[in-house]
């Protein structure tokens, strides 16, 4: 793993672990003593507060709109930071509750398809309309 002039490792998405991904947020965390700061509660509304802010990005913009953002350069750029910091925070937060990230996407997902069956939501979202007010 190489690292950057920030000390952060550069890796992508085709070489690069879950397990690599935390370890290197959380040696991003260790290096600056903010371990005593990331509490449940801050890590939880951290993760809000930044999706909130990628939420921004598209903000008054029309499904079309959104699309044609998403590919600018100069926006995408800014997506990835927002994106980026709803990450660290999510993986953070699984980090300082000893979460296993893979397990729980997998658990979700497949309480999901139980949820939304292939055959009755494939291609719709009339099954949102029900389930507002049920939670998720």
């Amino acid at each position: 793993m190489t690292r950057n002039r920030f000390g952060v490792s550069t890796m992508d998405d085709s070489n690069t672990t879950l397990e690599s991904l935390r370890r290197a947020v959380r040696e991003f965390r260790d290096r600056r003593e903010w371990e005593q700061f990331h509490t449940p509660k801050n890590l939880s509304m951290a993760i809000a507060i930044e999706a909130a802010e990628l939420m921004e990005e598209f903000l008054w913009l029309e499904s079309d709109e959104a699309r044609r953002q998403a590919d600018d350069d100069g926006s995408v750029a800014r997506i990835a930071e927002e994106l980026a910091d709803v990450l660290i925070y999510a993986l953070s937060f699984a980090n300082s509750v000893e979460l296993d990230v893979t397990t729980a996407v997998l658990d979700k997902l497949a309480k999901n398809a139980e949820k939304y069956p292939e055959e009755e939501c494939r291609g719709i979202s009339s099954w949102l309309d029900s389930e507002k007010g049920n939670g998720s």
